[in-house]
């Protein structure tokens, strides 16, 4: 019989908040809640910004760029990257799941390969699974499906080579070992998280400039930090990884997070349809900072997507995680994670600086405002442009439904799984 005290609904409680795995549907909504919220307070999320900024700071500091980034503190997308890998923190060491665990040689090859193929294909999709994909379809941006098109691919031949080097690969199998940490240093390392990111969101809450007045752009940091501890809070603990969306249908017929993923894009999209359409209503020539309907809208609905798509569906397979994956497999204590991200930082940093320097005449257009239509890697489409705010909706509600039905049917016909 359960404990029917009051200390055993305490702990019943905290056995499903912070220790049981979340179910991949109700992690999907959360994240999509999260993700709408984040994007009304100020600007949608993304991984790809974080690790770009890191990469920066990276090339800065071996002296190969001359102008400092701008601080990890206070960049946006970087303050997102922190807390995102925070909460991730946060859910492994409250559920004793936070632990060193050192790959073995094989895995720390493909770390550096995949940091370098998904940090060149975010770039050309305009952005990660999040950023190019994810939210790309959240904010109702025809690039997000070009992306999805290549990710697709991307996973199907990240799966075959993974199938060859299981039949013809017997190098590097050594040398994993793992950091293993008691659940009371684990309680104070996830007592010590709580803090440092309450702390962190009374400091920009709070932060002033040099006239004395409260800095509203840190002051608005304060709540997107806490935002995406809960997104990678959330992800951790329902281990919720898009890429293994793509990926499990294709190897195990497993469809659980094909579902959930399909789910909150679909929420995100309504949930960003309110907001943009509330923008074009009250402020139809100018948008309001990231409510803006070109936001998130990228120039890549043509090969940069499917292509960038590609490059990254393949380097997040040899990663063993997407960018949001990576990131909270980070938080966890994944090692080869933390080889990928400085990787993916570099790569991406370069592969930026490349574009915007301009070297490809028209590539300075996938960072343009939208008012020029297309560059070398696509067009911009915002969809309720073309379609209106309705249809877009049900066509995105379709595309979701048809997924639904294709993974649903090959899970039990194991029809579309790519064959050892």
């Amino acid at each position: 019989m359960g404990d029917d005290s009051v200390w055993g609904k305490i702990k019943g409680l905290y056995k499903v908040l912070c220790e049981s795995e979340w179910n991949a549907n109700i992690t999907g909504v959360i994240v999509a809640v999260l993700s709408i919220l984040i994007m009304a307070w100020w600007r949608p999320w993304g991984a790809v910004g974080a690790i770009r900024n890191w990469g920066d700071w990276i090339m800065y500091g071996v002296g190969i760029y001359n102008n400092a980034p701008k601080s990890v503190f206070f960049n946006s997308g970087s303050v997102i990257g922190i807390g995102f890998i925070g909460g991730a923190f946060l859910s492994a060491c409250l559920g004793g799941q936070f632990a060193l665990r050192f790959p073995p040689y094989l895995e720390i090859v493909k770390a550096v390969l995949a940091g370098i193929l998904m940090g060149i294909g975010a770039t050309l999709a305009g952005g990660c699974n999040v950023g190019g994909m994810y939210n790309a379809i959240g904010n109702l941006a025809a690039n997000g499906f070009t992306m999805w098109i290549g990710l697709v691919l991307g996973v199907l031949l990240g799966l075959w080579l993974l199938y060859k080097e299981m039949e013809y690969i017997t190098w590097g199998g050594g040398g994993s070992w793992t950091v293993e940490f008691p659940r009371l240093v684990q309680g104070v390392l996830g007592a010590v998280a709580i803090v440092g990111l309450i702390a962190g969101a009374y400091y920009y809450a709070n932060y002033v400039d040099d006239m004395d007045d409260v800095d509203t752009y840190i002051a608005s940091l304060s709540v997107i930090l806490m935002l995406a501890a809960g997104l990678g809070y959330a992800m951790q603990r329902g281990r919720w990884c898009m890429v293994q969306g793509f990926r499990e249908p294709h190897m195990t017929g497993d469809c659980t997070l094909a579902k959930s993923v399909a789910l909150s894009i679909f929420i995100v999209a309504v949930g960003g349809a309110v907001l943009k359409f509330g923008a074009d209503i009250r402020f139809p020539s100018d948008g309001i900072s990231v409510l803006d309907p070109i936001n998130y809208v990228r120039g890549t609905f043509g090969w940069g997507g499917v292509v960038g798509g590609f490059i990254f569906g393949l380097g997040a397979m040899l990663a063993g995680g997407c960018g949001s994956g990576t990131l909270w497999r980070v938080g966890e204590g994944q090692i080869k994670l933390w080889i990928v991200v400085p990787f993916f930082a570099v790569s991406n940093s370069l592969m930026t600086k490349w574009f915007k320097a301009g070297n490809f005449e028209g590539a300075k257009e996938w960072y343009a405002d939208g008012t020029t239509n297309a560059g070398i890697l696509g067009r911009y489409v915002y969809l309720p442009d073309v379609m209106g705010y309705g249809p877009t909706l049900i066509m995105i509600g379709l595309i979701m439904c048809i997924w639904y039905v294709v993974v649903t049917w090959n899970e039990d016909s194991n029809k579309l799984i790519v064959p050892m």
